[in-house]
């Protein structure tokens, strides 16, 4: 199926990877645009977000790619100003942006668990502050907040501060939709499981023996026998977009390939 998004604005934070190969927000962003969407390509790089334009426009879509710092509300309500100057309108809000910092309470410091948060739950907050005035006026929009499995099950590794975050973002999703559903507003969150991406081999690479450690004990965890990918990742986000979920708010969707059925 094809133009499931067609003239459809989509801003999407964190659009671009941190190193080569798919991040979630960058299959995203370019699915997004394979199914018509006007794709707001936003990441801290400029260079990240400028990858991920580019790929859009050398298959004929269309993007304009902006840099801003999400725990910075000054520069979201820049980058909304100028997704309005250029489209008139956001009809999607896709929130990708996160890190996840290893440490339990004891080992965590201070300013790196509020570090954490602000980054974490606090860009979301920021993001959807300054898109939902658009979206009431509209009396339309979709919002996609990027959860994790982390945020309801224990997966063996101490990053309490993720988390922690990662729930409140479930929580902070499903308040959202209940409270505008009768705006046109639809906010639904997505939980990855295991997933193979650029973030999460930079961030848990220390866990394991080598990258191919990593890969191999990470496969072996997931009932499938293998992590799911960006690509997993940015199909939900087509559906939740898209007007085939225009009944669906408020979900907490598991992609993870079954992991959060396990007993143990």
């Amino acid at each position: 199926m094809a133009n499931r998004l067609q003239d459809k604005v989509a801003l999407v934070f964190g659009a671009g990877s941190i190193g080569p190969g798919w991040g979630n927000g960058k299959a995203t962003a370019v699915a997004y645009a394979r199914e018509g969407a006007r794709v707001v390509a936003v990441d801290l790089s400029l260079e990240a977000a400028r990858e991920t334009q580019n790929l859009i426009q050398q298959e004929g879509g269309h993007s304009l790619a902006l840099a801003a710092d999400v725990t910075q509300s000054q520069q979201i309500q820049m980058v909304v100003n100028q997704t309005l100057a250029a489209h008139g309108r956001i009809d999607v809000l896709h929130n990708n942006v996160g890190m996840a910092h290893l440490g339990g309470p004891i080992e965590m410091s201070e300013t790196l668990w509020n570090d954490s948060m602000q980054l974490n739950i606090g860009s979301v907050f920021l993001t959807t502050k300054h898109v939902l005035p658009v979206m009431l006026q509209q009396h339309s929009g979709a919002i996609i907040n990027i959860s994790s499995i982390a945020s309801i099950r224990w997966l063996g590794t101490a990053y309490i501060s993720y988390s922690a975050a990662k729930a409140a973002i479930n929580q902070f999703t499903q308040a959202i939709a209940l409270q505008y559903a009768r705006n046109g507003i639809r906010a639904n969150a997505i939980l990855p499981g295991m997933m193979d991406t650029p973030t999460a081999r930079a961030s848990l690479v220390s866990q394991f023996a080598d990258d191919a450690d990593l890969v191999r004990r990470r496969n072996a965890m997931c009932p499938t026998g293998i992590m799911g990918d960006a690509w997993d990742i940015a199909h939900a986000s087509v559906f939740l977009a898209s007007e085939e979920a225009r009944y669906i708010t408020g979900v907490l969707l598991p992609v993870d390939g079954g992991m959060t059925c396990k007993v143990s």
